[in-house]
């Protein structure tokens, strides 16, 4: 009873906290923090990482911590401390979504919840590696939503802490490359540089490793022998309705999601986030940057069929329209 009272609790207090941060989230104030962490002396490193993790609790904006930190402590140790505190805080939103919050988080969370636990159940810590470096899911709610997954806590943790580097490396320092601009520092043309440098490459982690997860081109002939065993796979049609239906028409097994679309509709297809997805299209351009976008979005085993309906209606295969 003690116990259950104890969860509940905790629990009022964590999302009433989320309640009051969301309610006066546009009177966070960086340069009052500053100014406080500034006047702490020895203490300042402590009370900003304590900042930073019921931030990161709370729902408070963690970029512009991190840049704050960067300005304050600078390149090195501002990683250092933007980084510890940002997985100490991910660390505690964890076990408050595993041991007490479960329901709230389900509900925040929607129809996403189920990609993501199909995604750590198949790859473990490396898919909480992989939406560290690519944003599936805002960074808070995202600690919050792997609580409810079966990893190992000791392994969401560590990936968390050296996944998480890229990004604490890039915007810490343009936090400290801000502070250097407002108080005319040496060599800030080179250090800008860097800093956009930096920058880019965390912006392009995505497509990086979208490229990575994408599987080889298929020929229509091994997607026909695959049709015809019976494979469990999705083959997704990436053209418009009129051309679905028009004149080349479309495999009867094809699901038609247009590229358009396919990045708001992304959650009709969550079952397949850990099977075969094969893209197709009149050609292979639409459907290899559906491929791209799929795998940027965590599907595992992404193919583009080659010359798609072209080589499908040459090679005289059946058609729907």
């Amino acid at each position: 009873m003690k116990t259950a009272l104890t969860r509940i609790i905790l629990l009022l207090i964590v999302i009433g906290g989320i309640v009051l941060a969301a309610v006066y989230r546009e009177q966070f104030d960086a340069a009052a923090i500053q100014g406080w962490i500034e006047s702490a002396g020895s203490a300042a490193p402590l009370l900003f990482m304590l900042i930073y993790i019921i931030g990161t609790l709370l729902f408070l904006p963690g970029t512009v911590l991190t840049l704050l930190g960067g300005a304050l402590f600078g390149p090195v140790l501002g990683t250092f401390y933007n980084l510890t505190a940002a997985t100490i805080g991910a660390m505690l939103s964890f076990l408050v979504s595993r041991y007490l919050a479960s329901d709230w988080v389900k509900s925040k969370t929607g129809g996403r919840l189920k990609q993501l636990i199909t995604g750590v159940e198949n790859e473990g810590w490396r898919f909480v590696a992989f939406t560290r470096l690519v944003p599936l899911f805002p960074f808070n709610l995202l600690n919050y939503a792997l609580g409810l997954t079966k990893i190992r806590f000791s392994h969401y943790s560590l990936a968390t802490y050296l996944f998480m580097l890229p990004g604490a490396i890039a915007y810490t320092y343009l936090g400290y490359i801000g502070k250097e601009a407002a108080t005319g520092g040496e060599g800030l043309v080179q250090k800008a540089m860097l800093a956009l440098a930096l920058l880019g490459i965390v912006a392009f982690l995505p497509r990086i490793i979208g490229s990575l997860r994408k599987g080889k081109t298929l020929s229509v002939e091994d997607i026909k022998h695959r049709l015809d065993a019976g494979e469990d796979f999705l083959l997704l049609d990436v053209r418009t309705e009129e051309d679905f239906h028009g004149e080349q028409g479309h495999i009867p097994q094809a699901k038609l999601l247009p590229l358009e679309e396919l990045e708001n509709r992304i959650d009709e297809i969550s079952d397949y986030l850990e099977k075969p997805v094969i893209t197709i299209c009149r050609t292979d351009r639409k459907s290899t940057k559906a491929a791209l976008l799929l795998a940027e979005h965590g599907f595992a085993d992404v193919h583009v069929a080659k010359m798609g309906m072209t080589d499908w209606i040459k090679h005289s295969y059946p058609t729907e329209k």
